[in-house]
């Protein structure tokens, strides 16, 4: 059936058979993005070293913040009107102008080109927040959210004209503000929460695609052998089941995807936590993908460069610590600080351990991440079975 042009804006609804319910749209709009992590990604594994990884991470920040800002809207207010749609379709052209632009250094005019493409998609999205302005409650979390953003947009789309030094420095004032925005709107998220079930199953679909895009990854260093010595096969299959593991700690050992009900001022900064701490998680996945896939590639050599050592063993890291932070926002607040002590000091232990490494060859590291990863997981999952026994 035909939705209507303009139809009225309301609060989403709290039911649970709703709460469930992803519309296809929100898929389609997901599918965007796995170009776009690509996109952004594929130079990293040409340049798998710190100054990628400088390049990579304001990128992948930038893709983040325009899924969740959209993301973050629709799970707060319920419309699917035509208006709606276009909308969107406008914020999905912006992505894919984003993802055009993902591929050279940030001194680049392409890096200009995505953060304008970025801009343009915020100032989309404060239309629609704007739409949202008369739903009874919600005002001032919509006025925070409109403002923060529409000041940020124009900092970003002015900051492509700008020379590279004076263009980083307003990256960082617009950066400031995009994540400082929904700060700003923590008091007033108890009158319009997000929904309790929608939001974790969407940051979970996104989890996903990371996770996809690492398995890709992988794949790309199978291709790349020939004769397939023992350490390249036993190399790829540690890695899928690295990724495996972290696919497996996130649904089921920290149970990311569980209904976040905002019902108090406390609830609403655990869920800003776990919404944030879904960015290194999502940065430490896609580093850790395309470290897997250079092992993979270079498996029957001698020993892996330090520097690609110690970029693999910090994503591993910044999973875990991400995981600890996940964990600490949960409803039984002793269990989850114990368990964010544990991952944040298993995390700390495994730094300091690689920091000590000499080289290494790339199934010998393979192995350890992954033994890492298992004990993460074994800990966790039989403290999901005390809290459910």
């Amino acid at each position: 059936m035909m939705p209507p042009l303009f139809a009225p804006v309301s609060l989403r609804s709290t039911a649970r058979e709703s709460a469930r319910k992803v519309t296809w749209l929100e898929l389609f709009f997901d599918l965007i993005f796995v170009a776009a992590v690509s996109q952004v990604a594929a130079p990293l594994r040409e340049n798998y070293s710190l100054l990628g990884l400088v390049r990579l991470a304001p990128l992948l920040l930038l893709i983040w913040l325009a899924w969740t800002g959209q993301t973050a809207y629709a799970t707060r207010f319920d419309t699917d009107d035509v208006a709606q749609r276009l909308l969107t379709l406008g914020q999905m052209f912006a992505v894919a102008a984003m993802a055009a632009n993902a591929r050279d250094a940030l001194d680049s005019r392409s890096s200009a080109g995505f953060a304008a493409a970025y801009g343009a998609l915020r100032l989309l999205l404060v239309a629609q927040y704007a739409r949202a302005r008369h739903v009874p409650g919600a005002r001032p979390l919509v006025a925070r959210y409109a403002a923060g953003h529409g000041v940020a947009a124009i900092i970003w789309i002015a900051s492509a004209g700008l020379p590279a030094p004076a263009r980083f420095v307003a990256w960082a004032v617009a950066f400031a503000i995009d994540l400082g925005t929904p700060w700003t709107a923590v008091p007033h998220s108890v009158h319009a929460p997000p929904d309790a079930a929608h939001l974790p199953e969407r940051f979970g679909l996104f989890t996903l695609i990371l996770l996809g895009e690492s398995v890709v990854a992988v794949m790309h260093g199978m291709e790349s052998q020939e004769d397939w010595p023992p350490e390249a096969a036993l190399s790829a299959l540690l890695g899928m089941g690295a990724l495996f593991l972290v696919w497996w700690w996130y649904f089921d050992g920290v149970g990311a995807v569980s209904e976040r009900h905002v019902r108090s001022h406390r609830d609403a900064v655990r869920f800003h936590l776990w919404s944030y701490a879904h960015f290194p998680l999502c940065l430490g996945i896609v580093v850790m993908g395309v470290g897997i896939e250079r092992l993979v590639i270079a498996a029957a050599h001698t020993t892996v460069a330090p520097v690609e050592t110690m970029l693999l063993i910090g994503a591993a890291v910044l999973v875990m610590a991400a995981m600890g932070i996940i964990a600490s926002t949960g409803d039984r607040r002793p269990a989850t600080l114990t368990r964010m002590s544990i991952a944040m000091g298993a995390a700390l232990a495994v730094l300091i351990v690689g920091l000590r490494l000499p080289p290494v060859p790339p199934l010998s590291l393979m192995i350890g991440v992954t033994l890492v990863l298992s004990a993460q997981l074994i800990v966790a999952l039989r403290d999901h079975r005390h809290r459910h026994a």
